[in-house]
């Protein structure tokens, strides 16, 4: 075998002049050091007690939050008691259902979830933990099981909410969602409950659903296999159009709420002709009907 020569110094040095290069990979290290992400001080989770998942993927505090009262909920009353008692034994550490809460659009939906957490943390005793409320956008849920990494192992108890979640066309992120709902190899976190709010029973288009069933190799399956999307919630709340005297007593309770000071008589035949304009009788058409009465008397709705 025969032995390598050693390294001559002065041909290493004509080949590699390593001082000449200082001055550029320091300036290369400097550019990185300034491109990379600072890093994030943690976040306070008892900041507030409800919270956005951002797009950056972090917890941001919500210091108030948007919601009526639950007593203005009027018309649903079914489905108010069955969330409100299953987000109780949720925050009292009892097993309890993710919950889908689908049906007509403005009947209170999400304003249920928003109120059934404030009405459970007034009734907490002294000295309890709150519920936190976390919300995550529908564009979001891609993200859905990093969130759910984030709140594992905290001692608050967490009602994760997406508003208005639907899918549509080749969108695929509904794997996401189901995969964070049975939880994977880890299992849902103990401490995280999953509310969504959708006009859809299924949450898929109905031509979605169509299109796997007329392309697939096994139509069954492949419906199935979306449609088993809704299954992951154990606890399904309809939603449906009011009648017209629910829609009423919508009106009535937001006057006597926030102390409108109206002829009753003029306030029914106003609010009816309000909903006929729009073509619908719904909370919403109902709130919509009364900041237009209040801005019109001259008088504020507080909160």
């Amino acid at each position: 075998m025969t032995a390598t020569p050693p390294a001559d110094p002065a041909a290493l040095a004509a080949f590699l002049p390593v001082r000449e290069f200082l001055p550029v990979l320091e300036r290369i290290a400097a550019a990185l050091e300034r491109a990379a992400p600072a890093s994030r001080a943690p976040v306070d989770l008892t900041a507030a007690d409800a919270f956005l998942w951002g797009p950056e993927r972090r917890l941001i505090p919500v210091a108030k939050v948007n919601r009526v009262a639950i007593g203005l909920l009027t018309g649903i009353d079914r489905a108010r008691d069955t969330l409100v008692e299953n987000t109780q034994r949720f925050a009292d550490g009892l097993p309890a259902n993710n919950a889908l809460l689908w049906g007509a659009r403005g009947m209170g939906k999400s304003s249920l979830v928003k109120a059934a957490q404030a009405e459970i943390n007034a009734a907490r005793a002294p000295g309890a933990l709150p519920l936190k409320l976390v919300e995550i956008h529908r564009e979001d849920i891609e993200a859905l099981p990093d969130l759910m990494a984030t709140l594992r192992g905290d001692a608050h108890r967490w009602i994760v909410f997406c508003d208005d979640l639907s899918f549509d066309g080749d969108d695929t992120s509904y794997k996401s969602l189901k995969t964070a709902l049975d939880g994977g190899i880890e299992g849902r976190p103990e401490n995280v409950l999953f509310y969504a709010t959708s006009n859809r029973r299924h949450l898929l288009a109905r031509d979605m659903v169509e299109n796997e069933r007329s392309t697939a190799i096994n139509p069954g399956e492949a419906v199935e296999e979306k449609v088993s999307l809704s299954d992951r919630f154990g606890l399904w709340l309809g939603f449906h159009k009011c009648s017209q005297d629910e829609y009423l007593a919508m009106i009535r309770a937001y006057v006597a709420r926030h102390g409108l000071r109206a002829d009753p008589e003029s306030v029914r035949a106003e609010a009816l002709e309000w909903a006929t304009t729009r073509g619908s009788r719904s909370g919403r058409t109902a709130f919509q009907f009364i900041q237009d009465l209040a801005g019109r008397l001259g008088q504020r709705l507080e909160g």
